[in-house]
């Protein structure tokens, strides 16, 4: 469906008669109405009732279970959510403000990086999709690069601006590094065993005497996760992660924040069942020589200490930042140690956490992101009578003092998204921690569950400095900013009605922080909804 549809878009572009006439929001609108129509494409895949363990299809390319399809009708609405949201930004970051307060176009700067977002877009989701279904080293490697290319592009989308076409060049060379270790890890797993399909790779190696099969195949596994670490910014591989944050506009970076680790981290899951790097395939117990136990502790090993790491400098390092999005790309990166965490011990009890994890993980994060984007919005049009014509993002955290007075439910909703980040109760955040520490103290890990409940005490400062920004009233600048609002408020509508271009926040982008905000906060009333769902997917993984 995604494949067609980038087709019929790339077709649409390239006719003059359509391109001319169709404005390029529609693009982007027509590319969220096909993520949702994919979504629900995949979720009537669920009721299969023969789907068990998985359906091969492509002649083993791809394995369709019960998780992939769950996991892609996630991504497909996360997705959807992002694109909708996405026409609002674009209009306030290219139309130039005059400066006789008239807010007409003072040149000729016309949306036109909307359908090549959408285009872009479409094919990174295209390969996140894919990377969850993916059961063969060829297969894996296409897809994470399809997805890779595009977030690459992405990270550039605004030509003229240098801090985003040094983020995405960064991003560029660094991501290719990542998939180079994966690549060769690839290439050492095929050279000892001749073979790419990941079950058929498990069956041979636990049933193998040849140690060198088995030290090939380990270092190759190895390899491959140490550069899938490296693209979800786990430490200490997450260097790149603030600075591609920081300097790329916000819209693109909710995108690399959630899409990209939510379709890596479900792949990292899969392999563990399917190849059987930490535990055997469908927890059947087998006879493993001393040299794959060995192989085994070293890969969960890996996992254990990429887990400390990230949960002590993504909170340590956090602390120090002055910068809004570099905070929150170290607050991900402690976020990353506990998913890893939980991946480790592997489990059902911590594979079900774990996709718990994913999911609170996802809202919060896009929850906090959209409120960025909208209180940036009521921020600069505030300062619409000024010398500066161009609508800018938030980048400092003191950029936002004061702002409850000015914008409360905002602030409100903001705030209550960082408690639930910090993992206070009763909000969902509070309840993925929880369910990890759990399964962890469950299953032995004590100075692992020792150090992330006294990562998440140090963490909730970093949170709290923000949510104290908020509420520091400065009176001069508060009353200044509010008269500013409501002089231009009035300017920006009577715009609106006549030209239909500026728009200073829509009902749906409004819509969406509240639903996302009272998910986050009333999840105790209606636990089920998830709990279950992520239940039996974690039984599904081990029961077949």
């Amino acid at each position: 469906m995604i494949f067609i549809s980038i087709l019929t878009l790339i077709v649409a572009k390239a006719l003059p008669s359509i391109n001319s006439n169709l404005s390029s929001v529609y693009f982007t609108r027509i590319s969220a109405i096909v993520f949702i129509y994919a979504g629900v494409l995949s979720f009537n895949t669920l009721y299969i009732q023969s789907i068990g363990s998985g359906i091969g299809i492509y002649s083993g390319l791809f394995q369709v279970t019960v998780i992939s399809q769950f996991i892609e009708v996630f991504l497909l609405v996360i997705g959807s959510l992002i694109l909708i949201a996405w026409p609002l930004r674009s209009s306030l970051n290219y139309i130039s403000l005059s400066k006789d307060e008239n807010l007409a176009p003072s040149g000729s700067v016309e949306l036109s990086y909307s359908t090549d977002f959408s285009l872009i877009v479409l094919f990174s989701t295209l390969g996140s999709c894919l990377l969850v279904s993916t059961s063969d080293l060829v297969s894996m490697y296409l897809s994470i690069e399809l997805q890779s290319f595009g977030l690459y592009v992405l990270a550039t989308l605004y030509r003229n601006s240098e801090s985003s076409t040094r983020a995405g060049l960064k991003y560029f060379l660094l991501g290719g590094l990542s998939s180079c270790l994966i690549l060769l890890g690839a290439g050492l797993i095929y050279a000892y065993t001749g073979l790419t399909n990941f079950e058929s790779i498990y069956s041979l190696i636990s049933v193998s005497e040849v140690n060198n099969i088995i030290q090939g195949a380990s270092l190759g596994a190895v390899l491959i996760i140490i550069g899938f670490l490296f693209k979800i910014a786990a430490a200490p591989l997450h260097n790149w992660s603030p600075d591609v944050y920081d300097e790329t506009p916000t819209i693109v970076t909710i995108w690399l924040t959630i899409m990209p680790k939510i379709s890596i981290l479900i792949l990292l899951l899969e392999l563990h069942t399917q190849i059987g790097v930490i535990g055997p395939l469908n927890s059947i117990t087998i006879n493993l020589s001393s040299i794959q136990e060995n192989s085994i502790y070293l890969l969960k090993n890996l996992l254990l200490i990429s887990s400390l790491l990230s949960l002590i400098i993504g909170t340590v390092v956090g602390l120090a930042q002055t910068r809004i999005k570099r905070l929150l790309a170290y607050s991900t990166i402690s976020h990353i140690g506990f998913i890893l965490l939980a991946l480790a011990i592997n489990t059902e009890q911590s594979i079900d956490s774990l996709l718990f994890y994913i999911i609170q993980y996802s809202i919060t994060n896009l929850d906090v992101f959209l409120i960025i984007i909208a209180l940036s919005y009521i921020i600069n049009n505030s300062y619409l009578n000024e010398d500066n014509d161009s609508i800018k993002d938030i980048r400092y955290i003191s950029e936002l003092k004061g702002k409850f007075f000015l914008a409360p439910l905002l602030s409100l909703s903001l705030s209550i998204c960082l408690f639930s980040m910090a993992g206070i109760p009763p909000l969902i955040g509070f309840f993925s921690k929880q369910f990890v520490l759990y399964s962890a103290i469950g299953s032995g890990y004590y100075f692992m569950s020792i150090i992330c409940i006294i990562v998440s005490v140090i963490s909730a400062s970093y949170y709290l400095k923000i949510i104290k920004v908020l509420h520091t009233e400065v009176e001069e600048d508060t009353k200044l900013l509010q008269a500013r609002t409501r002089e231009n408020l009035s300017v920006i509508r009577s715009y609106k009605l006549t030209e239909n271009k500026y728009t200073l926040l829509s009902n749906f982008h409004s819509f969406l922080i509240s639903t996302l905000t009272l998910s986050i906060l009333f999840f105790i009333f209606k636990p089920s909804l998830i709990l279950n769902s992520t239940q039996l997917l974690s039984l599904s993984l081990f029961n077949f």
